[in-house]
């Protein structure tokens, strides 16, 4: 199967980033992907919860989610929406950061809400408390697909590894992970991170990112890591979109997974144990 990775440098305009999504998807399908990846939070990128506000739909009403359902189908392909932030019913005001795999059809296959909020200090002059905005979601999620069985998550989630463990021994042989990560820690993890997780779980990663200084005009300035990766079951790097907005298309063997599963059967080896403080 030949996946396609949309790397984005995506503003807070929502109706701004939309055709250049567009025209990213299209390339990519133009070099044969018939899945293609977008990040976290395709739709907007704010550091401002009360431009937020003004600017997220609900699901329902959701512009960015229409337009690339259609173009999903118009184009006949698998495409996953990385994460799109979008307004809820929750009585505190705060967002969802939900990833929705669509079908050929256009249809919504499945939906994941981001489980792991990032409340970090990265360094003393950048913090981030994801949860302020964006309430957590409670459900990890699997969907069924022709080409394998995809596990969903976005971004902070890759520091759980029992999240996908659970996914892998569920079934999954592929894991998502789109995210906007910070150059930070994305120099320092992003990498280790996610090869982790591919080898611990004999599975492909796919992990379309956001990247370079974005264009915030409300709210305090962002920068993300970009390296769009895809990370094979042995834990060898496929892809690597280093720091450039853009289309990128890499060639999987869905049959490696079987095949590192045998070499490696750890999914099968998990035993209980006790802990002794002694």
């Amino acid at each position: 199967m030949r996946a396609g990775l949309i790397q984005l440098n995506s503003s807070d305009d929502p109706v701004a980033n939309l055709p250049r999504t567009q025209g990213l998807i299209a390339q990519a399908v133009g070099q044969g992907a018939k899945f293609v990846a977008t990040p976290e939070v395709t739709n907007v990128l704010s550091t401002s919860r009360s431009h937020q506000k003004s600017v997220l739909q609900h699901e329902e009403q959701d512009q960015t989610l229409a337009t690339l359902r259609k173009q999903a189908a118009d184009l006949g392909i698998w495409l996953l929406i990385g994460s799109i932030g979008l307004l809820t019913e929750d009585t505190d005001g705060r967002f969802a950061n939900r990833s929705f795999l669509i079908d050929p059809q256009g249809k919504i296959k499945a939906r994941y809400d981001k489980i792991h909020m990032f409340d970090v200090q990265v360094t003393e002059s950048e913090t981030y408390r994801e949860s302020d905005g964006y309430r957590p979601g409670e459900t990890a999620t699997l969907a069924e697909t022709p080409f394998g069985t995809v596990g969903m998550s976005i971004c902070y989630d890759m520091r759980f590894p029992h999240l996908y463990r659970q996914l892998a021994q569920a079934g999954a042989t592929i894991l998502t992970a789109p995210a906007a990560f910070s150059p930070v820690t994305g120099a320092a993890h992003w990498h280790s991170l996610l090869r982790a997780r591919a080898i611990e779980n004999g599975c492909f990663v796919i992990a379309p990112a956001q990247t370079g200084d974005h264009d915030i005009r409300k709210g305090k300035p962002r920068s993300t890591y970009g390296h769009s990766l895809v990370v094979d079951p042995w834990g060898e790097v496929l892809l690597d979109a280093g720091a450039e907005e853009g289309a990128y298309v890499v060639d999987l063997d869905l049959g490696q997974v079987e095949v590192a599963r045998k070499r490696v059967p750890s999914l099968s080896h998990d035993r209980p144990f006790r802990l002794d403080r002694g």
